[in-house]
């Protein structure tokens, strides 16, 4: 098998889930206990979004190049970026790596072409729902992504991630709250599914369905993808 390098800590929650939800694709009834060998490379999340918030994408980029460098250097046969933000990025990261790139953007979006899905609602970072990054790559098969149109339900989302999915802190309010959102996109934005576009989200929005849409879990549909190349490209 393929050995895998991760770049945690964009957040260490989601991190951890990556970690569980790769073994966990490896377990089986015989219990041989064949897992993968996996690196992560868990970086600073404050200095990143620092850096990210500040427009300075050349040092925020260079950042990253250099953790993808130093899981190469330890071993890793490919890397993946275990968070959504990072991925407005990719581009650049891809074309700088020494290792092949499995981006959560791509799978997601072959994901969605596989359902037949034509208009996903995407729910992540302030800086995730304001950037281009993840329409741009769904417009290519012809399917539109929104954000919710009203400001107010941006910064709550982007409130709640920061002040406590990322922390772990997953309230039954905070679950409602985010519900009622998916909701009034159904109704006035006409969404036929949701983009979890952070890592963190599946952890609190664990339904795979909710107001009658399908879920895009972003974590389970990019492990999926880290677990197909490592076996398949052994």
């Amino acid at each position: 098998m393929k050995r895998i390098g991760i770049i945690g800590g964009l957040g260490p929650e989601a991190t951890v889930d990556y970690y569980k939800e790769i073994i966990n694709a490896f377990k089986n009834e015989k219990g041989d206990l064949d897992y993968p060998e996996i690196i992560i490379y868990s970086v600073n999340m404050a200095y990143f979004i620092g850096l990210m918030k500040e427009k300075k994408y050349e040092q925020a980029t260079a950042y990253i190049s250099e953790k993808i460098e130093g899981l190469k250097q330890a071993g890793a046969d490919f890397a993946v970026l275990s968070a959504n933000t990072p991925h407005q990025l990719f581009d650049q990261l891809r074309e700088r790596s020494g290792i092949p790139l499995i981006s959560i953007v791509e799978a997601t979006c072959n994901e969605a072409k596989s359902k037949g899905l034509k208009k996903a609602g995407l729910f992540g970072t302030g800086l995730t729902m304001e950037a281009s990054f993840i329409p741009d790559v769904f417009s290519k098969q012809n399917i539109e992504v929104v954000s919710p149109e009203d400001e107010e339900d941006r910064k709550l989302i982007n409130l709640k991630l920061f002040s406590e999915i990322e922390l772990g802190i997953f309230n039954e309010e905070t679950r409602e709250l985010m519900i009622d959102i998916i909701k009034k996109m159904v109704l006035k934005q006409q969404i036929d599914s949701l983009i979890l576009g952070c890592t963190e989200l599946p952890l609190i929005l664990t339904a795979e369905t909710y107001a009658g849409i399908p879920i895009l879990n972003t974590t389970k549909i990019h492990v999926e993808s880290i677990v197909k190349y490592c076996r398949e490209n052994s």
